[in-house]
């Protein structure tokens, strides 16, 4: 029987990734998003190039009613749940504290934060249940260090390693791992959101240096879920060569 995960922001980027690796492993999907047209055509990719099923949940993590009214009514074939990665997450705007938009606060915090810890809630009876699973949240080199116009992004991605570790010390008893991956520069679209549609301005942030992919990110999640039940790599951070912290990089002309 397939082993099944719960991928949230699946539809692009290290989300999208995520499926496309553990359906190569035939692992049975479940995969969220906003758009229900992205899940849609990823649902159709994937069964049939990897040959596995996939279920489609399409809300918007911010909306506690929708995420819990969507996991409480999973059919019962979809209720062993192994895996859960909580990947959904963005940030908005690059700005002094004094310049940046409350409305972008709002959104990050709603989305990295409270819609982390909504799904969370509305997946782990499942795993509780059967006193095994996975957590893997999906946290940011900025939840490590703060930098400049990282402001409340940072402060996202620092409660969200904070989440994860008290996570993994109260689910001892239930037998469940959490894990927290703090990926630094990676190229998907992260930046053209956070600089709001300018392409220009999100391709030049990463001039200079060769960044982390989607896959790399893919690739560690699943080393990590995929050691002995015994062992838990509680968090791991993770960058490119030319990177090391928030804010250090070395950046070449070529």
């Amino acid at each position: 029987m397939n082993k099944i995960i719960v991928i949230t922001g699946a539809t692009s980027g290290i989300g999208k990734a995520c499926a496309e690796k553990f359906a190569a492993a035939k692992y049975n999907l479940i995969i969220t998003g906003r758009r229900q047209e992205r899940l849609s055509t990823l649902k159709t990719e994937l069964e049939k190039v990897f040959g596995i099923e996939v279920l489609t949940l399409c809300f918007d993590v911010q909306d506690k009613h929708a995420v819990t009214e969507a996991f409480s009514k999973l059919p019962e074939a979809w209720q062993k749940i192994d895996v859960l990665i909580n990947n959904a997450g963005l940030a908005l705007g690059r700005d002094f504290f004094e310049d940046a938009d409350m409305d972008d606060w709002e959104t990050m915090l709603n989305t990295n934060v409270h819609g982390l810890l909504y799904v969370s809630k509305a997946v782990l009876p499942y795993m509780i249940a059967q006193k095994k699973g996975h957590v893997v949240n999906m946290g940011s080199v900025a939840g490590k260090e703060v930098y400049e116009k990282g402001n409340v992004y940072c402060a996202s991605k620092f409660a969200v390693d904070a989440i994860t570790k008290a996570m993994r010390i109260d689910l001892l008893k239930n037998n469940i791992k959490v894990t927290g991956i703090h990926p630094g520069a990676v190229e998907t679209e992260f930046s053209i959101v956070r600089f709001k549609g300018e392409e220009k301005t999100a391709k030049a942030a990463y001039d200079g240096y060769t960044p982390l992919t989607p896959g790399d990110i893919a690739d560690t999640v699943y080393y990590c879920v995929h050691l002995p039940a015994h062992v838990c790599i509680n968090e791991l951070v993770i960058t490119c060569t030319q990177q090391a912290g928030t804010y250090y990089f070395h950046k070449t002309n070529t």
